[in-house]
């Protein structure tokens, strides 16, 4: 049931990506290497909303240290089987020095990670569906990019 709540609500966070974020895209001139949009939506264990979100504050936190945006949190308020949803939009890979400035944010921070941030973030939730995607895009978009991927390899017989 979770999974099928999952696709409707999909569409609402792919829209969601500021128009700072679409211009930026657009006008830049160099190419950079953009990370995998990703989705997650979870149902809470009971009695860990809270806990939940706070801590997502906290790796917000690291988020922004690392001149990264704060992942987009949506909450539930209408449908059925989810807590909460998280979209990470594509944006461009951390470089080093941001992954380190990340880093030294979480040690300040005192946050779990590998084994421990697992075991943590587990007792939070009673269900997790990941989700990676491609886009934003158009159907148009796909479509042109469909024909030129057969343009440039022909069917055989």
């Amino acid at each position: 049931m979770l999974q099928k709540t999952f696709c409707s609500v999909i569409a609402l966070a792919i829209f969601s990506v500021s128009d700072a974020q679409a211009e930026t895209a657009q006008t830049s001139n160099t190419e950079v290497e953009m990370t995998t949009p990703v989705f997650e939506m979870f149902r809470l264990a009971p009695g860990q909303t809270e806990a939940f979100i706070r801590s997502m504050a906290e790796w917000d936190k690291v988020s922004i240290a690392g001149g990264q945006p704060p992942t987009q949190l949506f909450l539930h308020a209408g449908g059925e089987g989810w807590d909460v949803l998280l979209y990470k939009p594509a944006r461009p890979k951390p470089t080093p020095a941001q992954e380190a400035a990340m880093a030294k944010k979480v040690e300040e921070l005192g946050l779990p990670t590998g084994a421990l941030y697992f075991v943590t973030v587990r007792e939070k939730m009673a269900d997790h569906v990941h989700f990676e995607a491609s886009g934003p895009t158009t159907a148009a978009q796909w479509v042109a990019e469909l024909d030129r991927l057969r343009a440039d390899k022909p069917r055989k017989k």
